[in-house]
């Protein structure tokens, strides 16, 4: 069969548009040297900046390595404004003006599609992208051409492999992308049906959704966009070096404070000790309920809250019309200053007390114990058991999890969808009011709360029988 597609492209003059199983092989066994094209076009790369295999090229792909030192301050790379691959919504006619078309269809099929609003210039660009994939003799080839021929990320996993990351919130998003490939498919079928040959934008290929998922993975993580008018002419898009790079150091890119899971969704890896990954849960009175009868604090306030209270919990936007009841635990906060607040004031039974605190205060870890010690105890326990609860969830116990990682899992963060035992590698520690929760990454296991010790402990320093 891929005799026969190489057969087919070699007659046709175009270069097919597929989605290989195989991880990080390039779509070209030898593709143009990178560095040479950049270069020829007038770009800039530092001398000592190299493309090379990381540690393993299976796993990690290619990667930016310094062969000798770097001072702090040097031109690492330009390009010229010519070079990088953009969507021109002002196209002109023929297959351009289809292309424009198309891409313009995208924003309705996602309006329904909340906090995916990146993806939108995503599958624009991956639009353009899929074009000059096969385009024959496109200016970008040297770029596309040493692209990997898929990516790493939960889209491209196997039913059985998505249901094993066992993450509730993660297995909705990884479904929710999946069944927008599958629509957006469907528009571009029925939207290329009638164009004529000469007009097809990507030369009479089909599309599927498989090859719309490369391309809003290789746009979504391979590139990024850059605000503001148009360059003049004659600027160059530069990367400096803004601390001093030692030899054979790898050139690496920061994402931005996100969670494992957007690294996980979006780039097809995790990060290990990510002092942003949260563990997401939903706010409603049953499940406040159960926690804080596991706790030992149960209090009828969370079914069915006093007026005053209410208020406050409208005021937080946990409930009503418009109420946001996703809350989290871990990141920066460690407890999300909603649910803190909510907490707070549902196991308080004096309103005045309660009155004389505003919102922010409420709602900050820092504050201490606002609402008294007895109070603070509570909203600490309740917040354990709401810990507990989320762990019982997963299928599968810490034991069975660890015992795969010790099967010979090496210590990668490039996620592999048969070891997806890393990822809901969940650890647990319930001892005097003190935990931790270990959240698995692939390959890794992920410390999510790791400045309970010291809250707990001093909680139980301050009034050690109460506590106990």
């Amino acid at each position: 069969m891929a005799v026969s597609k190489i057969v087919l492209s070699s007659l046709i003059h175009i270069r097919p548009i597929t989605c290989a199983a195989s991880y990080h092989t390039r779509l070209v066994p030898h593709p143009p040297d990178l560095v040479k094209w950049v270069k020829k076009e007038g770009g800039f790369v530092h001398q000592a900046v190299k493309i090379f295999p990381q540690e393993d090229n299976e796993t990690y792909g290619l990667g930016l390595v310094a062969s000798q030192d770097i001072p702090k301050g040097s031109l690492l790379i330009a390009l010229p404004d010519h070079i990088p691959l953009k969507f021109e919504s002002d196209a002109g006619d023929g297959a351009d003006s289809v292309l424009v078309d198309l891409a313009s269809q995208v924003p309705v099929n996602w309006t329904l599609w909340e906090h995916l609003a990146e993806e939108l210039w995503a599958m624009k660009l991956g639009l353009k992208l899929l074009q000059e994939r096969a385009r024959l003799g496109s200016f970008w080839w040297p770029y596309i051409s040493n692209l990997p021929e898929t990516y790493s990320v939960p889209i491209f996993f196997q039913g059985e492999d998505i249901k094993n990351l066992q993450y509730a919130p993660l297995l909705y998003q990884v479904n929710k992308r999946c069944r927008f490939l599958l629509d957006f498919d469907q528009e571009v079928r029925r939207a290329l049906a009638s164009v004529k040959p000469n007009d097809h934008p990507f030369g009479g290929q089909e599309l599927n959704a498989s090859s719309l998922g490369w391309a809003m993975s290789a746009v979504s993580s391979r590139a990024f966009r850059l605000h503001g008018k148009k360059l003049a002419a004659g600027t160059r898009n530069e990367v400096v070096a803004e601390t001093e790079i030692k030899q054979n150091d790898s050139l690496l890119l920061n994402y931005g404070c996100l969670s494992n899971d957007l690294f996980l969704l979006d780039y097809g890896f995790v990060m290990p000790s990510n002092p942003y990954d949260t563990i997401e849960l939903k706010y409603e009175g049953a499940l406040m309920d159960a926690a804080s009868m596991a706790a030992g604090v149960s209090s009828p306030n969370f079914s069915s809250p006093a007026a005053w209270q209410q208020q406050i919990l409208s005021q937080l936007n946990l409930v009503g019309e418009t109420a946001i009841v996703k809350v989290s635990l871990g990141g920066p906060e460690l407890v999300e200053g909603r649910l803190l607040a909510a907490l707070r004031v549902l196991l308080a039974s004096d309103s005045e007390t309660v009155q004389k605190h505003d919102l922010n205060t409420l709602q900050s870890l820092s504050a201490e114990a606002p609402l008294g010690i007895t109070n603070e105890v509570a909203v600490f326990r309740t917040i354990i058991a709401l810990c507990a609860i989320a762990l019982e969830h997963f299928p599968t116990k810490i034991m069975e999890d660890e015992s795969l990682l010790k099967q010979g899992v090496s210590a990668s963060t490039v996620l592999n969808p048969e070891e997806n035992s890393d990822y809901r590698y969940y650890e647990k520690s319930l001892e005097a009011g003190e935990i931790t929760i270990i959240k698995g990454d692939n390959h890794y296991s992920r410390l999510i709360f790791d400045g309970w010790r010291v809250i707990t402990l001093l909680i139980i320093i301050r009034n050690r029988d109460e506590f106990l």
